[in-house]
């Protein structure tokens, strides 16, 4: 097995102290703040271009997720689209975000060359991954049970506004909790945290994952918890068993 995917504990095997982690926290800051305003234009100007695409991206994804949409202000159609604009930037740049943050995040660490391009890579895959499950699966599933309790007497209305911010908020909580994995193999590879931790303290992570599921999820209801719940559970389990694979205590 490559070298570079094996625990190396940092120097003396000891945790960081409070210098060590004021420092991490200084280079952090400070690699982000190279890249955050060439970051901040780019954003700027893939949403106003995507802008322009907007009114055929939303009736994808009106035909795929909705029937009919209305909405209840002049503004409000022009706002929805500028949201979905913006969420097609951050979808689309994503691997520049990772980047950026994992470099800011490897830095402190030495996690560099080959162990930076692996957590970027599948930080982007995981990222992916559970946008497309969340648009392929659960949003439709979801939004299909909860417009289930509809009846001839009460019809479900749903603002353009509610639309947009439900699904791009949803989608990207998704690819969010996805990278659980990746988060748990890197605090293992820099000594933060180990393996025996993860598989110790399973009780709490469930309760951490349903209070997290309750913040992430747009609505919070039940139904919608459980489908971000489960699969954030599973990809805990997930993380546990790549440790076990990459040798990382």
């Amino acid at each position: 097995m490559n070298d570079d995917y094996i625990y190396k504990p940092l120097a003396d095997d000891k945790p960081p102290g409070t210098a060590e982690k004021h420092n991490a926290l200084i280079i952090f800051v400070g690699e982000i703040r190279k890249t955050v305003r060439a970051l901040g234009v780019s954003m700027i100007f893939v949403t106003v271009g995507i802008f322009f695409l907007s009114p055929e991206l939303l009736k994808m994804v009106q035909g795929h997720l909705a029937d009919q949409l209305y909405f209840f202000s002049v503004a409000g159609p022009f706002l929805a689209h500028v949201k979905l604009a913006l969420f097609a930037a951050i979808y689309g740049l994503m691997p520049w975000i990772m980047a950026i943050l994992w470099r800011a995040l490897g830095k402190p660490f030495g996690v560099v060359g080959s162990q930076l391009f692996f957590f970027v890579l599948f930080t982007c895959l995981l990222f992916y991954a559970g946008t497309l499950f969340c648009y392929f699966v659960t949003l439709p599933l979801g939004i299909k049970f909860l417009l289930g309790f509809g009846s001839a007497e009460l019809q479900p209305v749903i603002s353009i506004g509610r639309f947009v911010n439900f699904t791009t908020l949803f989608i990207l909580a998704f690819g969010v909790i996805f990278e659980l994995p990746i988060f748990m193999v890197f605090m293992a590879k820099v000594g933060v945290l180990t393996r025996r931790f993860y598989e110790k303290n399973r009780r709490y992570a469930v309760l951490l994952i349903a209070i997290l599921a309750a913040l992430l999820t747009p609505t919070p209801d039940i139904v919608n918890m459980l489908l971000m719940g489960g699969p954030l559970y599973l990809l805990y389990e997930a993380g546990i068993i790549i440790l076990r694979v990459m040798r990382i205590q």
